[in-house]
């Protein structure tokens, strides 16, 4: 009886520990960035989301949503102001938001790449430092990014979001190093494939050169299958709530099948990498 009593005690103080802490998500009024927040909520945490329209989804959610649009500095630039009508402190940034630009590299026209790092980096960048003087006068804080598994590796028809994903883990590594100094952890995730919005929200590249029409075709079924198949995102969701929680996350954390053996054999034996994924490509019908 007493045990059940302490263990009851410890359940409510860890309960109110999680209450006290704020986490904002960015994309959070749909598929894999809502179900991120609604996962925290229930687990105790107070959770603020981002949306491009609040309005349309406040309603149907249970924490707050603030207006945020990546591709919007003007939109950046205020949300700080908003954020602090609902808050003083922030513990935990999951950038989230994002989408993913296909086509081959040479076929996509550069404004098109352009507006991929817009959102995908600058603007993840830039909403970062809207958060970064909060955590700098707490002296704590934990920044958790939403990177991609191409973002270590490389991959053929995501030649411009995968080069996104590598801006990021090259910036968030030297922040890391930088905020050291004020207890604020940097964390990335990289997951592969997974069941999300991710694919069914992608804009493919429609400009077309003759010479890539037989490996485009190939690339294309490889790609869309590849996302087909994809597991359900539980391992992701399961990762970010440990790195949330973890006081010492480590920076990089890839998930799904094989990703140490992919990585192994990118680091140790690249041309067995490339003839696979080459492989893999041209068996596609």
């Amino acid at each position: 009886m007493i045990w059940k009593r302490s263990h009851f005690v410890l359940i409510i103080s860890q309960t109110d520990k999680k209450m006290n802490k704020t986490v904002l998500i960015t994309g959070a009024s749909s598929g894999f960035g809502l179900a991120v927040a609604n996962t925290l909520k229930n687990n105790g945490y107070n959770v603020i989301g981002t949306s491009r329209n609040p309005e349309k989804y406040q309603n149907k959610v249970s924490f707050k949503l603030i207006q945020l649009d990546l591709d919007n500095e003007q939109s950046i630039q205020s949300f700080s102001q908003l954020l602090l009508k609902e808050t003083q402190t922030v513990d935990v940034l999951i950038n989230n938001a994002g989408y993913m630009l296909k086509g081959l590299a040479e076929e996509t026209p550069i404004e098109i790449g352009k507006k991929q790092f817009e959102t995908n980096f600058w603007g993840t960048v830039e909403l970062t430092n809207q958060i970064l003087p909060i955590f700098r006068k707490q002296k704590s804080g934990k920044i958790i990014t939403v990177s991609s598994f191409v973002g270590l590796i490389g991959h053929p028809n995501i030649s411009f979001y995968s080069a996104s994903k590598h801006a990021l883990e090259g910036y968030f590594k030297s922040l890391r190093f930088e905020l050291s100094q004020f207890n604020v952890k940097v964390a990335m995730v990289e997951p592969q494939y997974f069941k999300t919005n991710l694919g069914p929200n992608s804009i493919q590249s429609s400009t077309g050169i003759a010479d890539y029409d037989d490996f485009r075709k190939k690339v294309i079924i490889y790609t869309d299958k590849s996302i087909a198949d994809a597991p359900q995102p539980d391992a992701v969701l399961d990762k970010i709530v440990k790195l949330v929680e973890d006081k010492k996350p480590k920076f990089s954390n890839p998930i799904g099948k094989g990703t140490s053996i992919i990585l192994t054999l990118q680091r140790l034996a690249y041309t067995t990498f490339e003839k696979s994924v080459l492989g893999m490509i041209a068996k596609s019908k």
